[in-house]
């Protein structure tokens, strides 16, 4: 049997649509943000300047010019791949961008891993024992956990296992510190810096899996039970397969196609994290830096931000369509 294979002109097709649609995500979103109130000079100049600064400073970011030519400037700039400057870092865009991408790419990649890893057996688990006490306990747990709030439970744990740890007299290993990515005042190298990392990693990484472990568990166990009803793996197990080969080699090869569908709309997560985690932890990554760049109607910021995550939004569903054809078994020939 052989695989069916992605024409690369509907790859073409699909790329110059992605491009397209990029180009008008971003649009909207320079249109958006210039028509909030207030602009960026109105954060920048200090109370007691006259009105002479403000229209100076006003003047300096390119902001007294109109909207179309503030876009014709930020338009030619993009496709040159300029993003321009920050008004509020005072740094290029891209600067600021590279610091903040690998905390996100780092935090969600985990976060990203642990999801699946846990989510897909908890999703298989529940299937197999549909009906029974333990598929209630877990739909209840799972239910509980990806309806919270991202932020409330990061401040519950934060609550438990920072300050509850210390005033309960928890042993050290399990005091976790909630804020920032190193302990301050201390300088750590090699394996103790990697560690201390990792233990300030421990809190973030495990809100962003459980809420996303939560939401994939209740996908599988939808899908996989479904297919644990078909005809074919009846037919398999009157045949004698074992258990491990009708779960791994027929359910989880059918369900397959989907849960790539939905690791390609999760990827856009390894940058985007969780902007309230980010925010209670005190990460400085992607999320942080658009609410900071939002605030201070950091224009060049804010859509330099927004290109990135668009851009990872829309050719990650471009890679999810174009790898499908290729695992869907319903689509060999």
């Amino acid at each position: 049997m052989q695989l069916q294979r992605v024409h690369p002109p509907a790859v073409l097709r699909r790329l110059a649509g992605a491009i397209a649609l990029l180009w008008l995500v971003l649009t909207l979103t320079f249109a958006l943000i210039r028509l909030a109130p207030g602009d960026a000079a109105t954060f920048l100049v200090p109370p007691s300047a006259t009105a002479v600064d403000a229209a100076r400073i006003r003047a300096e970011l390119g902001l007294d010019r109109s909207v179309l030519v503030q876009y014709a400037r930020w338009g030619s700039g993009m496709l040159r791949g300029d993003f321009g400057e920050s008004f509020s870092l005072h740094q290029p865009v891209t600067t600021a961008l590279r610091q903040a991408l690998p905390v996100s790419i780092s935090l969600g990649a985990l976060s990203l891993a642990l999801t699946f890893i846990v989510g897909v057996p908890i999703g298989m688990l529940q299937a197999i024992r549909r009906g029974r006490a333990l598929d209630h306990a877990l739909t209840f747990v799972t239910t509980i956990v990806y309806a919270a709030p991202s932020f409330w439970l990061a401040l519950a744990l934060v609550a438990v296992f920072t300050y509850g740890a210390a005033a309960w007299g928890f042993p050290p290993w399990l005091r976790l510190p909630a804020f920032g990515l190193r302990s301050p005042g201390v300088e750590l190298h090699g394996w103790r810096a990697l560690m201390d990392l990792a233990r300030h990693a421990i809190l973030p990484v495990s809100i962003l899996a459980a809420v996303g472990a939560a939401g994939i568990a209740r996908y599988a166990r939808s899908n996989i039970a479904d297919v644990l009803s078909q005809d074919f793996v009846r037919t398999a197990r009157a045949k004698g397969v074992s258990p491990a080969g009708v779960y791994f080699k027929h359910v989880l090869a059918t369900v397959l196609p989907g849960l790539v569908v939905l690791f390609a709309l999760a990827l856009p997560g390894l940058v985007a994290g969780s902007i309230f985690v980010e925010a209670v932890f005190a990460w400085p990554g992607m999320g942080r830096l658009l609410v900071n760049a939002i605030v201070a109607r950091d224009y060049p910021l804010v859509m330099g931000a927004a290109a990135v995550y668009a851009a990872l939004v829309l050719f990650a569903n471009l890679a999810g369509d174009v790898a499908l054809p290729l695992i869907d078994p319903r689509r060999r020939g």
